[in-house]
């Protein structure tokens, strides 16, 4: 999911902290709230929760943009589209039906308020929907803040909660350079926005070459510039009036696809006069990790490294000890297992998905075998198992030399591909006697994939909607309770890659050997 490492530290430390802060008179780092608003407005927003907070049990664990809004989903569901409607978006707003090539004016729906025949300027768009990561060492430190600011990212008792700003500027300056120094090994800052930026450019030539459909497309990041207000913002300028939405997380998981419609909902019924079914109709596509053309892609990525291994290679990683020369490990983002138990379901497209994917490749009488696990897990809570950390080892522990590591959870590269995975795990697996490795790359601009977003869209167009808050409903979001923390008081977040990941893996394989 999301991309995640998190941190923990206890309430006590924080407390601790900021007296001292306070006692050496120093000033915040005006660099946290160089891209952000300035302090006293960041409080006014915080304490706009602390009613809510105060009347939810604190267990609620829920993610959001630094911006306030209510922690429930938005009661007036604007934008939801009934069940039994047969008219679909790309019909409504264009009046144009893509399987006969006619002009329709027949109304889409009479609740909406609007006969698609009096549209005079139809306009479609596409928002893509992705985390975000600071672009230059700079913007590490207000990139953390942003996260750590978050109310349900950092969750402080209700008392404390007027804190929440100072608490989010002393954690973010204490993360600042370790996380800056991570940006720093994969060439100073994250590529996330260069690659989005890219599939979003090649996705909107592919939607009018191979459609000739004229669309714009729009990115809108959790956590970094562009934020997803400001997308919305343009598209609101623009004057689209039929929107797709999609998240570039090919499994739906609460914290992340869903974390991003939650902020959709919210702005949604704030500006019901600008995103109201009389203005936009929208659509979502919550996953799509099942679809045959992103399955391809994948499957064609990891077949190019697992081709890549020479006769020695396989020569060397067949003994009697592993007779199967080729090994193949989707590495997927780690959810807390509470995630799971809330019916997030996370888990379970993850396993659909490689199951797809492993189907279009070798089998073990081909001599591939096929291994899952999960990365990025950090706190005292317990996450999806197994362990990428653990796995290594044991594949090590196996026989196992030849190795394809594959980032199954990301469409893009980023601090948890380039860093975690090409650095951290790497290094682990050769220290536990995996001798030849590989990483499928990430999908990027992969022309397979880039067609299938393109595919994916005008379907989305041309079938029955599915509104923002449909989404959420069917997908769990909301429902989502963690394990409590006992015995002491927390603040516990579930950050982002980069953000100050605790865990030296490569220490903890000399740890193993040492034992």
């Amino acid at each position: 999911a999301s991309t995640c490492v998190n941190t923990t530290c206890t309430i006590h430390n924080s407390i601790i902290n900021i007296k001292t802060a306070t006692n050496n008179n120093k000033e915040p780092n005006q660099n946290i709230f160089a891209h952000q608003l300035n302090s006293s407005t960041m409080i006014i927003r915080c304490s706009s929760f602390i009613s809510a907070l105060l009347l939810i049990d604190s267990s609620l664990y829920r993610w959001h943009y630094v911006s306030g809004f209510s922690l429930q989903p938005s009661s007036s569901g604007i934008g939801g589209i009934s069940q039994t409607r047969t008219r679909t978006t790309l019909e409504a707003a264009t009046a144009l039906n893509l399987d006969e090539g006619l002009l329709s004016t027949t109304p889409w729906s009479s609740n909406n308020g609007v006969a698609v025949a009096e549209m005079k300027d139809p306009k479609v768009g596409v928002l893509l929907l992705n985390l975000g990561g600071p672009e230059t060492g700079e913007d590490v430190e207000g990139f953390l803040y942003n996260l750590f600011a978050d109310p349900d990212i950092i969750r402080l008792p209700p008392l404390l909660s007027p804190l929440q700003p100072l608490v989010a500027a002393l954690i973010s300056k204490r993360r600042a350079p370790k996380s800056r120094s991570a940006y720093d090994s994969i060439g100073g800052g994250s590529p996330i926005l260069k690659y989005t930026q890219a599939q979003a450019d090649l996705m909107v030539e592919s939607l009018k070459d191979r459609y000739d459909i004229e669309a714009k497309a729009y990115i809108g990041m959790r956590y970094w510039y562009p934020f997803t207000e400001e997308a919305l913002d343009t598209i609101r300028e623009d004057g689209i009036n039929a929107l797709v939405i999609l998240p570039l997380y090919p499994q739906f998981s609460i914290s992340t696809s869903g974390s991003s419609l939650r902020v959709l909902q919210e702005e949604f019924a704030k500006a019901p006069e600008f995103y109201g079914p009389q203005k936009m109709f929208h659509t979502v596509i919550p996953s799509w990790y099942d679809r045959p053309g992103y399955v391809k892609s994948v499957a064609n990525l990891i077949q190019g490294e697992l081709d890549s291994f020479t006769p020695e290679e396989i020569e060397e990683g067949t003994s009697e000890k592993q007779p199967i020369p080729k090994h193949i490990l989707f590495s997927a983002h780690g959810v807390p297992a509470s995630y799971i138990e809330a019916g997030d379901p996370y888990k379970d497209q993850i396993i659909d998905c490689v199951e797809r994917i492993k189907a279009l490749l070798p089998s073990e009488e081909d001599g591939v075998k096929v291994h899952l696990s999960f990365q990025s897990r950090v706190g005292p809570v317990e996450w999806l198992r197994p362990y990428t950390d653990d796995v290594l080892p044991s594949l090590g522990e196996q026989g196992v030399k030849n190795l394809v590591v594959v980032p199954i959870s990301f469409v893009s590269e980023h601090i948890e591909t380039l860093e975690e995975i090409d650095i951290e795990y790497r290094e682990l697996a050769e220290e536990s006697g995996i001798t030849n490795w590989r990483r499928a790359p990430a999908l990027n601009t992969d022309a397979t994939f880039i067609n299938d977003m393109a595919d994916m869209v005008v379907e989305a167009l041309n079938e029955p909607s599915q509104s923002v808050t449909e989404a959420c409903v069917a997908n769990n979001v909301g429902n989502l309770d963690l394990e409590s923390v006992s015995n002491h008081m927390e603040i516990s977040s579930a950050g982002v890659g980069g953000v100050g990941y605790d865990d030296d893996l490569a220490g903890r394989a000399r740890l193993r050997k040492k034992v």
